[in-house]
């Protein structure tokens, strides 16, 4: 799904700049558009934008969705930004103070305190931050420009380290954003920017471009950032119109296609013998680790808590489908805790993160939690020869059970892991599993 972020410099009021910003729009397929300055204070109607359903804001911050998408949730904790839940996603779009380093300071704390209310959940931030966030991003002539403060970075920098995020289109050299003369030299900056969760930089593509505030057609003097990000939407429901095609054929009209509750307990799979993950774990990380107590985390039907039970382990098993008969254990400070192939049927990142929390939950301090996924090259393929429909970050296996599968590399869970409080166990040993990933985790001492 792409989404666009650019500073309209309150030219929505006119007409031309309007229609080449609606052309842009249909040429990029863009579903969601973020825009800063969109349109002048005083202008209490926000402009009607074709093929877009105006979302929520005001001149100073404001959204707006294709409008074959469900409106999001859009609420403004303060007025210089502007919070929007697109599904698991949360995307915080900013215009921060372009007058002043000590405002800009101030509200980048405020959007450290933000995102640590968050707690984990992907986060997308955005929009104009009215500075450089490298020396080399603000230019004054040919020498880097004074306007943004080293206490300015250090906050940029404290914001994007504490909440995980990359700057994503930070490069070697600088891709500015806006130009301007000023004082008789060119004034050029990489001030419109797109931090994003690390864990979604692999799926995700943000770019920046120029053409808006440089071609023929253009409406604005800021770059735009384009944002592929993965995602699937929910469709609209239908709004009335004055005569439908029901109307004229005399047949009911079809119904809105609702998406299906996920099911991924039916990718549980019914064995009679121990996972190759489990027996992996009693032949090469038990005895080394010092396990003597494990538990089972989404253990499905419970052949591995068996597994575990008959090499001698006190063993546990939990799953949230309570028709498995697993419920949650009173124990939680077990040596163990295994994930064996949970992430990868959960359909978000966000899910995924709040599975690993629950996990960990169960380990004790010092303890340890082995996560096993299925492999981006094995998903790949099965989605090839099936041809599962895309949805999200990955596909469905099947869209009559409602099952979802994604291929998870090591990296990736070691990503998300960090957001559940998770490190990696650089002592732990390497286990011999082909065909899968797997990465072994520590949960740190208190």
């Amino acid at each position: 799904m792409l989404l666009a972020s650019v500073n309209l410099n309150k030219r929505l009021g006119a007409a031309e700049a309007r229609s080449n910003l609606a052309v842009w729009l249909r040429a990029h397929r863009i579903k969601i558009l973020l825009a800063q300055e969109p349109f002048k204070p005083a202008d209490r109607t926000p402009p009607v934008i074709g093929g877009f359903t105006f979302a929520g804001g005001n001149g100073g911050l404001a959204a707006w969705i294709s409008e074959d998408l469900l409106r999001p949730q859009v609420a403004s904790p303060r007025p210089w930004v502007q919070r929007i839940q697109l599904e698991w996603l949360t995307v915080l779009q900013v215009h921060l103070d372009a007058y002043t380093s000590t405002n800009r300071t101030a509200q980048l704390t405020e959007l450290a305190e933000m995102a640590a209310a968050e707690q984990g959940r992907p986060l997308l931030i955005c929009g104009d931050f009215n500075l450089a966030p490298r020396p080399q991003d603000g230019m004054f002539g040919d020498d880097p420009s004074t306007f943004t403060s080293n206490t300015e970075r250090t906050m940029l920098r404290h914001l994007m380290q504490s909440a995980s995020l990359v700057d994503t289109t930070a490069e070697e050299t600088p891709s500015f954003t806006f130009e301007r003369v000023f004082l008789g030299k060119l004034s050029r900056f990489r001030c419109d920017l797109a931090l994003l969760s690390d864990h979604l930089t692999a799926t995700t593509t943000i770019t920046a471009d120029a053409s808006v505030r440089t071609g023929p057609d253009a409406f604005t003097d800021h770059s735009a950032l384009l944002m592929e990000l993965p995602l699937t939407l929910e469709a609209a429901e239908p709004d009335d119109v004055l005569f439908a095609l029901s109307d004229l054929t005399g047949q009911p009209p079809t119904a809105p296609r609702t998406r299906k509750a996920y099911q991924p307990h039916k990718t549980a799979m019914s064995r009679q013998t121990p996972s190759p993950a489990s027996r992996a774990v009693t032949e090469h990380l038990t005895m080394p680790l010092g396990v003597r107590t494990v538990l089972d985390h989404g253990c499905g039907r419970g052949a591995d808590v068996a597994h575990y039970r008959a090499a001698g382990l006190e063993a546990a098993g939990f799953d949230p489908h309570t028709a498995f008969g697993w419920p949650r254990p009173a124990h939680t400070e077990f040596d163990l805790v295994t994930s064996m192939f949970v992430l990868n049927v959960l359909p978000n990142p966000w899910q995924r993160i709040q599975a690993l929390k629950d996990a960990a939950s169960f380990t004790r301090p010092g303890g340890h939690l082995v996560v096993v996924t299925r492999s981006p090259d094995e998903i790949a393929k099965a989605a090839a020869d099936g041809s599962w429909p895309t949805h999200h970050d990955g596909f469905w296996s099947s869209e009559s059970k409602a099952t979802f599968q994604r291929g998870i590399n090591p990296s990736e869970i070691k990503a998300l892991a960090h957001q559940a409080g998770l490190i990696p166990a650089l002592d732990a040993p390497v286990l011999q599993l082909p065909g899968v990933c797997h990465a072994v985790l520590l949960k740190p001492e208190a």
